[in-house]
């Protein structure tokens, strides 16, 4: 039996991929928008694309690889398929509104404002320059299920 954990000491259970035209300028727009920072090991293939790279954004890991880095993956960037996702980055900062800013001078596009939301987190949705979507979260109070259900119906109205 080996005694190798199964999963890498850096990384969960569940660790995101990104699919990118330009990986090495995503580095540098995550690096500013929410200060990632690149962990050493980056796999480039002969032609100077990057097969594999992570990068650190808080206490998570976020994978990233060059489109077409891997001619045989069927992967490919949200720029490629018309700018649909099919997945959402959902984070939390402990200073939603620092970091948003940031990440707009950074050059990403707001998708939905960052506004308090009735279920106790100040949140928006933005679009990255590599065309994946962050959404920006700061957990602000506790919301019964209940009171989420009222609220909910006072913006929403009942079906």
């Amino acid at each position: 039996m080996s005694s190798v954990d199964p999963i890498p000491a850096h990384l969960h259970t569940v660790t995101p991929r990104l699919v990118v035209r330009d990986a090495a300028a995503a580095i540098e727009f995550y690096a500013a928008a929410f200060g990632a920072v690149e962990r050493p090991g980056r796999f480039t293939a002969a032609s100077g694309e990057i097969v594999h790279t992570e990068v650190t954004i808080g206490d998570s890991v976020v994978m990233l690889t060059d489109e077409g880095a891997d001619a045989d993956a069927p992967a490919r960037s949200p720029m490629s398929v018309g700018g649909t996702v099919s997945a959402i980055m959902a984070t939390y900062w402990s200073d939603v509104d620092a970091v948003w800013e940031r990440a707009i001078r950074a050059g990403a596009e707001i998708v939905y404002p960052l506004a308090d939301q009735f279920y106790g987190d100040r949140g928006g949705r933005l679009r990255d320059p590599f065309g994946h979507q962050w959404m920006l979260g700061q957990h602000l109070e506790e919301v019964s299920p209940e009171e989420v259900d009222r609220r909910a119906e006072a913006l929403f109205g009942s079906d």
